[in-house]
């Protein structure tokens, strides 16, 4: 796989997976970073951007804990639409991803 259709499959992903961590319970930005650059190697810079468009379409809502070791956490978590979001968003990968599975079974 060349690395432009890797990035390109990453991308498409992203939001896919940061609902998917979210659907787990709450988590602070630099732990879905980190879960995301572990997981799927999405660097940490995509992802806060992508938090901020979330938060503006209702997708999750956040709150500042404040923290004995330096700046307030700003947590994530989802919201009823996100939960739906991501719930639709699932079941759509696992069509496309399933149909690319069989495409692919059939030419070998």
């Amino acid at each position: 796989m060349t690395d432009s259709i890797q990035v390109q499959l990453r991308k498409g992903a992203l939001d896919l997976c940061v609902l998917a961590v979210l659907s787990r319970g709450e988590n602070y930005g630099y732990e879905i970073a980190n879960t995301l650059v572990t997981a799927v190697g999405m660097g940490e810079g995509t992802i806060y951007p992508l938090m901020r468009r979330m938060q503006n379409d209702g997708l999750v809502a956040t709150r500042l804990v404040e923290s004995s070791s330096g700046p307030p956490r700003k947590y994530y978590r989802l919201t009823p639409l996100g939960l739906t979001v991501f719930e639709a968003h699932r079941r759509d990968w696992r069509t496309f991803a399933n149909s690319v599975e069989k495409l692919l079974g059939e030419l070998e």
